[in-house]
């Protein structure tokens, strides 16, 4: 009983008709008067009409981030990722960075020796006795990146990378920043091929990166980050769906940072407000710095066999996750 009245006053609070409840009560097994009764004493219960002024204030927030999107979206071209030769730090930090707009900025890392050394020869030879975590099960679990604790495995990190260069396209197994407790050190000699892009990131932060190794068929699900991020792509193609933080509310967030959305197979017959929420798609391959903004929605998918660098420590504040506190059910 008590997880029916849990679904009677959310339903309420979503808005939902009372007669349309009391059908669907009546069809589930209460009777006419019972069911009349459970509405009505919810209707009148303090604790609800508290719930319902909290919910109109948010309504209130959802608005005043509607608007916001609604302006982004009269910029011109604001339905694509504008990619930007060699930009500036200023003109970074005050057009994207502070504005909270995503860009693909090129040649940035061109002098990387990881770009033009690093292949699946050269991982073997450089780390290839080092042992790596590496997420595996993935297609066994829907909810792989909620539960990617579970699913982690040590091997050498010679037999990654075979496995990567042989296999087809799957999303079974990768290499992820959710690893980087166990990667960062061993594959530690790498690092000197990828160092810090001194134009926007801080060379003396301990943060130095995080390393992404998988094949053609790798995801990541809609999720949102709690920082400002750069993705610096050294080998292979990826395709990245992107979703302003301002669409927020249609995005079915349930928990911490995650959607009930799949991005590889939007369906908004299931989840109707997404014909409200702007989706933007790009293409990242080698030599491409795609700018993530702190709380934009994104799906990222291998399109080959790649190794990306993800990157936090940028030479402003990027810190914001100081007060979050929503890592629970929504």
């Amino acid at each position: 009983m008590e997880d029916w009245r849990r679904w009677i006053a959310e339903n309420l609070l979503l808005g939902a008709p009372p007669p349309a409840m009391h059908a669907a009560l009546v069809e589930h097994g209460f009777n006419t008067d019972e069911a009349a009764l459970e509405i009505d004493t919810a209707l009148a219960s303090p604790y609800l009409q508290g719930g319902a002024r909290l919910r109109n204030r948010l309504r209130k927030r959802d608005w005043t981030l509607s608007v916001y999107g609604q302006l982004n979206r009269m910029r011109d071209r604001s339905d694509v990722v504008e990619r930007r030769e060699r930009l500036a730090r200023d003109e970074f930090f005050e057009q994207y960075y502070f504005q909270n707009r995503p860009v693909i900025i090129t040649g940035a890392f061109d002098t990387w020796p990881a770009r033009t050394q690093w292949n699946f020869d050269y991982l073997r030879a450089r780390c290839g006795t080092c042992l790596v975590e590496v997420q595996f099960g993935r297609e066994s679990d829907p909810n792989y990146e909620i539960n990617q604790p579970n699913l982690k495995r040590i091997m050498p990190f010679r037999e990654y990378v075979d496995l990567v260069e042989r296999s087809g396209t799957t999303n079974d197994f990768y290499m992820t920043a959710n690893n980087s407790s166990q990667n960062r050190a061993s594959l530690a000699a790498l690092w000197a091929d990828a160092p810090t892009i001194r134009e926007y990131l801080d060379p003396a932060s301990p943060d130095t990166g995080f390393f992404w190794f998988g094949p053609a068929g790798t995801k990541t699900p809609f999720h949102h980050d709690l920082t400002n991020n750069f993705m610096a792509q050294v080998m292979g193609r990826k395709k990245v769906k992107l979703v302003p933080m301002s669409d927020t509310p249609n995005m079915y967030n349930h928990l911490h940072c995650y959607t009930q959305v799949d991005g590889s197979a939007i369906d908004v017959a299931r989840f109707p407000a997404l014909e409200q929420a702007q989706l933007i798609e790009c293409t990242i391959g080698p030599g491409d710095l795609l700018f993530l903004p702190i709380g934009w929605w994104h799906y990222v998918e291998g399109l080959e066999a790649s190794v990306t660098m993800t990157y936090t420590n940028f030479i402003v504040r990027n810190n914001f996750c100081d007060t979050y506190d929503t890592y629970h059910e929504l």
